[in-house]
C-alpha cells in the first residue's frame, strides 16, 4: 500500500505539470490576442487616415446616388472625426444614425434619445428586458453612444444625441 505522503507527492507533480501545460496555452493565447490587438489598431489608423491627403470625389452610380466607399462595411470601426472626414466613410448603419440626427439635408431635427433614434431608423423600439429578444434601442444606442465618443455626434445630455454641425457631410 502507498504512502499518503507518496500520493500526495505524485497528485502535486501532475496538479504542476497542468499548471505548466495551462500557462503554455496562456502564453500561447496571450500572444495572439496581441496580435489581433495590434491589427485592429493598425486598421483603424489606416481607415482614419485621409486618402494620400487628397479628397477623393464619391463614386456615383446609377440614379445618382454615391457608391459606397470601400471599407464602409458594417462591422466596420469608427475612425475619429477630423476636418474633411465625410459620413461616407461610416458603415452604412452609422450613416443612417447621423443622417437621422443631421435631418437629412442638414436642417437639424435637434436632440433624439435612442428610443426615437431606432424608430426615425425603422427599428421596432423593443424593450431591453424583453425575454430572447435583442434589444433594438440598445444597439442603436451602443452605436450613437460611439459616435459621440469619436466626435461625429454630441451628447448634449446623458441619452439625447444631437448632430454636429459640419460632422456628416464632410465640410
Amino acid at each position: 500500500m502507498p504512502s499518503v505522503m507518496g500520493l500526495l507527492e505524485e497528485r502535486e507533480r501532475a496538479a504542476r505539470q497542468r499548471v505548466d501545460v495551462l500557462q503554455a496555452e496562456l502564453r500561447e493565447a496571450e500572444a495572439a490576442w496581441e496580435r489581433f490587438v495590434i491589427a485592429r489598431e493598425t486598421v483603424a489608423e489606416v481607415l482614419a487616415e485621409p486618402c494620400g491627403g487628397k479628397e477623393v470625389p464619391p463614386v456615383v452610380v446609377a440614379g445618382g446616388r454615391p457608391a459606397r466607399v470601400v471599407g464602409a462595411v458594417a462591422g466596420s470601426v469608427v475612425p475619429v472625426w477630423r476636418e474633411g472626414l465625410g459620413a461616407a466613410v461610416l458603415a452604412p448603419d452609422y450613416q443612417q444614425l447621423v443622417d437621422v440626427l443631421a435631418g437629412g439635408s442638414g436642417s437639424g431635427v435637434g436632440a433624439m434619445d435612442c428610443r426615437q433614434l431606432a424608430v426615425a431608423v425603422g427599428l421596432e423600439p423593443v424593450p431591453a428586458k424583453v425575454e430572447g429578444v435583442r434589444s433594438k434601442v440598445e444597439g442603436v444606442r451602443s452605436k450613437v453612444k460611439r459616435l459621440a465618443a469619436r466626435g461625429w455626434l454630441a451628447e448634449e445630455r446623458p441619452g439625447m444625441f444631437s448632430a454636429v454641425a459640419g460632422r456628416g457631410d464632410g465640410s
